[in-house]
């Protein structure tokens, strides 16, 4: 048998495996990540779950299969092996204090956001005891609750073709922030506050107006509320004709 004919007959494996076990992987020219390789863990990973062992087998290689499957994603892994460019983003580290019998205890308070850049995005609220631990602890929670992200060309001030927008307005609320998303032309860039534009980055929207009202001030809620208007997008039923019109996509454009 040739060397060729190997080739043709080895079989498929999700994209993060394939880094995880190739000899030339290069960690430097990877996408920005904190704690732990997660390319590391993917070398010793033994699958608990059906979807796990489904990817470890290459029946499932990309993350839109895996969702098509209907099976629950449980295990970190599965988004790493599928999703090997995302990103992470440590948006707030807050201390707690509070006082007991036994004395002063100190907790942290830990929002991140995860995202590939290109329609999918996840956001986690973790509380710890150390900081490094409860950071790794968010990262893996975000990652778990990815979301596919609405993208189109909504407003009426763009040309003709794909855009880098949502389709339409849509709000999200947490607590008392209540932040409205609005369909903006290309090349306007981001209207919003801080951490909404930190989200919106790793969800890959790229032109976006924002109205917002409540108590902004809140890292947190903010954050949250932007997240919760883009999971109203990715649950809103589009007929083909709209999707067509306003070239919506959802989750990755390049899959």
């Amino acid at each position: 048998m040739t060397e060729e004919q190997q080739v043709e007959e080895s079989p498929e494996i999700a994209p993060g495996l394939a880094m995880a076990l190739s000899p030339e992987e290069n960690s430097e020219d990877g996408p920005r990540r904190r704690g732990p390789d997660p390319l590391a863990a993917l070398r010793s990973w033994t699958p608990r779950t059906r979807l796990g062992r489904m990817v470890m087998s290459g029946e499932v290689l990309t993350y839109e299969q895996a969702l098509a499957t209907g099976y629950p994603i449980r295990e970190v892994e599965i988004v790493d092996a599928l999703l090997p460019d995302i990103e992470d983003d440590v948006l707030s580290v807050n201390m707690i204090q509070r006082m007991t019998d036994s004395g002063r205890r100190v907790r942290f308070n830990v929002l991140c956001a995860v995202g590939n850049g290109d329609g999918y995005v996840g956001l986690s609220v973790c509380k710890g005891k150390e900081v490094a631990s409860t950071i790794q602890k968010a990262i893996s929670q975000a990652k778990l609750k990815l979301i596919p992200v609405c993208r189109g060309n909504g407003s009426w001030e763009s040309a003709e073709g794909p855009g880098n927008s949502i389709p339409f307005k849509a709000t999200g609320r947490s607590g008392s922030t209540r932040i409205t998303l609005l369909p903006a032309p290309s090349g306007k860039g981001l209207v919003i506050g801080d951490y909404g534009r930190r989200v919106l980055k790793l969800a890959g929207v790229e032109d976006v107006w924002s109205r917002s009202s409540g108590q902004t001030r809140s890292t947190i809620n903010f954050a949250r509320a932007t997240y919760n208007a883009l999971e109203e997008l990715s649950r809103a039923k589009i007929n083909e004709e709209v999707r067509q019109r306003l070239h919506i996509t959802t989750g990755r454009r390049n899959s």
